[in-house]
């Protein structure tokens, strides 16, 4: 990543980790998805059961494939033919890892979901929330957070699942109420009311959607 490009980052991601730290969450920021993997693994004892939701910065910086080759419980629900039943998993899981559709500068998440079961279990259940999140979803505020993850994600989602929705068509949120809609759940994580539950990596490099 370009030199000046990867010295905001690492100035921002400062200002992140501190609206984390106020907001009873922990940050990390990592320089590269090397970085990440180890520091996402520092954080999931050997043994644990874990489970994910669908978040693509897992893949990204490798971690799924070390999870399925190392010392753990993976529940990898691709491997499921009941989706439910893995899914339902994830909420005594050890740990969960998720990403964000969009974080803002001083430390609040926004996560869009269609079944929910991704924002359920960010907001209760697994012992442990770990998120990989790519400073490419930085934003200012909410405001900002909502619009990214309603005209950014949710239109590449769609797309990528092969739905049939507005936003797959247009490429921006039509506040639609299609069948297909993944924009179901909205969830704004403010606050942890469990300390240590918690942990946000954020990555030098642009994850995920």
């Amino acid at each position: 990543m370009n030199e000046n490009i990867s010295k905001r980052n690492e100035l921002l991601s400062q200002k992140v980790i501190k609206g984390l730290e106020s907001r009873n969450m922990t940050g990390y920021y990592a320089a590269t998805k090397e970085e990440a993997l180890s520091l996402t693994l520092q954080l999931i004892p050997e043994g644990s059961s874990v489970t994910m939701g669908g978040a693509m910065s897992a893949h990204e910086i490798g971690l799924v494939d070390a999870l399925k080759n190392g010392n753990y419980n993976f529940i990898d629900r691709d491997a499921y033919e009941d989706k439910r039943a893995a899914m339902l998993l994830a909420y005594d899981a050890d740990v969960f890892l998720v990403s964000a559709n969009a974080i803002t500068e001083d430390g609040v998440m926004v996560n869009i979901d269609g079944n929910a079961n991704r924002v359920s279990a960010i907001a209760q259940g697994p012992r442990k929330v770990v998120f990989i999140v790519g400073m490419n979803k930085v934003c200012d505020d909410v405001d900002g957070a909502m619009k990214r993850a309603r005209n950014v994600a949710a239109p590449i989602n769609a797309q990528r699942f092969g739905l049939s929705t507005p936003c797959a068509k247009t490429g921006s949120c039509m506040n639609c109420k299609s069948p297909d809609t993944i924009c179901c759940q909205f969830l704004i994580t403010r606050y942890s009311k469990h300390p240590g539950r918690i942990h946000v990596i954020l990555v030098n490099d642009s994850l995920g959607f």
